[in-house]
């Protein structure tokens, strides 16, 4: 008795392993040169990850990130604060 398996039926996570390198390669949203990065968060929700040349633009692009997706997301833009924030 042969088995043929088909590429389409391979396993959900080994389909995610693969593609996982091809999508990190290009998950950074950083234009060239931004030094800076700050992250925000929400009390609850999605948060938002932002680049900048300075701490400042970093800081408000990350917390007008953080209200947008928490709003999206179901959570509490109001909440959102800067957990962090560093530059190169």
């Amino acid at each position: 008795m042969t088995s043929t398996t088909s590429r389409s039926r391979l396993p959900q996570a080994w389909r995610t392993l693969l593609a996982l390198p091809l999508l990190l390669a290009g998950c950074s949203s950083a234009p060239a040169g931004s030094k800076c990065y700050a992250e925000a968060v929400p009390s609850r929700g999605e948060g938002g990850l932002a680049w900048a040349n300075s701490m400042n633009s970093a800081r408000k692009k990350s917390l007008d990130d953080c209200a947008l997706y928490a709003s999206r997301s179901g959570g509490t833009p109001s909440t959102c604060k800067v957990v962090l924030a560093k530059c190169k």
